[in-house]
């Protein structure tokens, strides 16, 4: 019998939005769902950990990973770059795991490319001026508020690119809705579709041998 395929989500959001959390928290509650962890050549920070928050590369090794085409998807934010291993999140795919992307506009917009049945969702804030609150109390300084501001704008124009739309105002209100929308897309005949196919394909052929 074939195999589910994993199915790949997109989620996107600006900064202060709640998306990280969000992802944290969904896939603690969601059996088989991970998040793929991005090469970046920003600097590791003292708590982080390599192959755990991120596969930290210099410019060089990040570009010539680009050359040879490794990258699902790749871009520059705040003058580094990140990217997703494209053979990672494929081998995860076949193997039937659900695999999450945080990834902003311009990587979604590239993997659409490549992966026609991704599932994209977009992550709003509340409102512009609670953005704003957030990044405020998260503690980051004002000219990093201002710049982030100013990308948010940006990444907001791209919202109609996306499949879902989640209003993050009430935290637990927003995970139920991105939880309900991952496992209703677990059955969704476009990213299952060699699946079902195959599946009823077989009744078919099994109907058709009875006289």
């Amino acid at each position: 019998m074939i195999n589910k395929k994993g199915n790949l989500i997109v989620i996107s959001a600006p900064s202060g939005a709640g998306k990280t959390s969000l992802v944290k928290a969904l896939i603690e509650t969601i059996p088989n769902l991970y998040v793929s962890i991005s090469h970046t050549t920003r600097p590791k920070r003292p708590y982080e950990k390599d192959g755990a928050d991120y596969h930290f590369v210099d410019r060089s090794q990040f570009l010539a990973l680009v050359e040879d085409g490794k990258f699902l998807e790749y871009a520059n934010v705040f003058e580094n770059y990140y990217g997703t291993s494209r053979d990672w999140v494929e081998s995860q795919l076949s193997e039937g795991k659900d695999i999450i992307l945080e990834i902003d506009w311009q990587g979604a917009e590239q993997v659409r490319k490549l992966i026609a049945t991704a599932i994209t969702i977009f992550v709003l804030p509340p409102s512009y001026e609670t953005l704003e609150t957030r990044l405020c109390e998260r503690g980051d300084a004002d000219e990093e508020v201002t710049v982030r501001m100013r990308e948010a704008k940006d990444e907001l124009s791209h919202y109609r690119e996306y499949d879902f739309l989640v209003i993050n105002d009430d935290f637990n209100t927003a995970l139920q809705e991105l939880n309900n929308i991952i496992r209703v897309m677990r059955h969704g005949y476009t990213q299952q579709s060699h699946f079902y196919d195959g599946f009823v394909g077989q009744m078919l052929d099994d109907a058709a041998k009875i006289k």
